[in-house]
């Protein structure tokens, strides 16, 4: 029995030991698998960190892109917006100067017409005595009518005489009486032309005025839209006005300008690159593409630079404004010299346009010019027009052909262009320059527009 119990109390302490040795396996184990937790959970957080983080960049760039996509859509409709509105200037410009031609033609007819109503006049009053003496005579015949040669046989003589002298005076005064007839029917016939035409003159002033109460808005809403990306306009402004202080020549202008202003700094290096870039394009173009373009140069109004060499556009210009000629190119100058460019009559307050394509590189008063405006025209030249009493145009600005860039005045402002001619209206002085040398326009312009500023 003794030895039985012993051998229970051996198994008992054998299974004792197992479960502490199981225990304590499980307690290890257990262990074991915390500090294993432990060395995780940092890792699980940085993994953790860095997906949050992940997300958050994909956010940043989803928002990027969708801004991204905004402003692309901004900049088409800023593009479209710009070709609308530039599209619409120059159709509402060549509107107004066609009736500015108008006008002035009417002018000239009703002129015409008042000088011949004047001649008219001045003949019938030099023959007032003969016309008097026409009509007294007529009207004596109406009331003595010839005698009845049996009533009165002794009135024959007289009457005879009577008719000898009447028959020698009668050819002359009949004459007299149709040409008077003529010339009071034209008189009248000219007075009723000088009515009709004083109002039709009147439509086209009235016509004149409501379109450039169109335009003024049109050319604000663009310079407005130009200002907003132009921050440092005022100060270029007063860069130009001290530069044209400083400058004697017109070749010195420029030279100051693109050497000192950076609008006009920057004027001349796009105009630089877009030559460069032209010559690249029109390598690759066939000989049938490059007519096509040469034969509408002006057509897409969204361009941002000349679609043609201004070497390239002789006889396609159209004219700044709408007038006669009154000196060309080489004429003498009254003082010696030759004249620079052309002189323009042009109409009171009437709208100028830029003759071609080109970044401006001058605007402002410039001594005795007035109002001053110079386009660069890629490729070395320059086309310079003087004399308008407002610019609506800032430097370094882009212009389009037939785009309204300054307007005359009323020839009340003194320039050096009316002194020299003398006139008492608006004269717009178009000047046009070659590698700081003044050449001769008369190439470049229309044959439309050749009455006007032909050279």
């Amino acid at each position: 029995m003794p030895r039985m119990d012993m051998s229970v109390s051996g198994r008992a302490r054998n299974e004792a030991a197992k479960r502490g040795l199981m225990s304590a396996a499980l307690f290890a184990a257990a262990a074991a698998s915390s500090a294993h937790a432990e060395q995780q959970r940092p890792e699980a957080r940085d993994v953790s960190s860095k997906q949050q983080e992940l997300r958050g960049v994909e956010d940043t760039m989803g928002a990027a892109r969708e801004r991204a996509r905004q402003l692309e859509e901004q900049l088409i409709d800023h593009a479209a917006a710009r070709e609308r509105l530039n599209g619409a200037l120059i159709e509402a410009t060549l509107r107004m100067q066609e009736t500015e031609t108008r006008a002035a033609e009417i002018e000239e007819r009703l002129s015409t017409l008042t000088e011949n109503e004047r001649k008219i006049v001045s003949s019938l009053d030099g023959r007032r005595e003969l016309i008097i003496e026409i009509l007294t005579v007529l009207q004596r015949m109406g009331r003595r009518p010839p005698p009845a040669l049996m009533a009165r046989p002794h009135e024959i003589l007289e009457a005879v005489r009577a008719s000898l002298a009447l028959g020698a005076v009668l050819p002359q005064m009949r004459a007299e009486a149709r040409q008077l007839q003529r010339d009071l029917t034209e008189l009248e016939q000219t007075r009723d032309g000088v009515r009709r035409e004083q109002d039709l003159l009147g439509q086209q002033r009235a016509s004149l005025k409501a379109q450039r109460e169109r335009l003024a808005p049109m050319i604000a809403e663009r310079q407005e839209a130009i200002s907003r990306s132009q921050g440092a306009l005022q100060a270029e402004t007063e860069r130009a006005r001290s530069l044209a202080q400083r400058a004697m020549t017109l070749k010195d202008l420029i030279a100051r300008m693109e050497a000192e202003s950076s609008a006009a700094q920057r004027a001349a290096e796009e105009a630089r690159k877009a030559d460069e870039e032209r010559l690249k394009a029109q390598a690759k173009l066939s000989e049938r593409q490059r007519l096509e373009a040469l034969a509408a140069p002006f057509k897409d109004p969204a361009r941002l630079a000349p679609a043609v060499a201004f070497v390239d556009l002789k006889g396609r210009l159209p004219a700044p404004a709408s007038g006669q000629i009154i000196r060309r190119f080489g004429a003498p100058d009254g003082f010696g010299g030759k004249e620079k460019g052309l002189s323009i009559a042009a109409r009171e307050n009437g709208v100028v346009i830029a003759p071609c394509d080109g970044w401006i590189a001058f605007s402002g008063p410039y001594r005795s010019y007035g109002q001053l405006l110079i386009i660069n025209a890629g490729g070395g030249y320059y086309v310079v027009l003087a004399g308008m009493s407002r610019t609506n145009v800032n430097v370094g600005q882009f212009v389009l052909a037939g785009e309204p860039v300054a307007s005359m005045g009323d020839g009340a402002a003194q320039t050096a262009a009316t002194i020299a001619i003398g006139a008492k209206q608006p004269i717009l002085y178009v000047e046009f320059r070659k590698d700081g040398a003044s050449i001769d326009s008369g190439p470049w312009w229309a044959k439309s527009d050749s009455r006007k500023v032909g050279g």
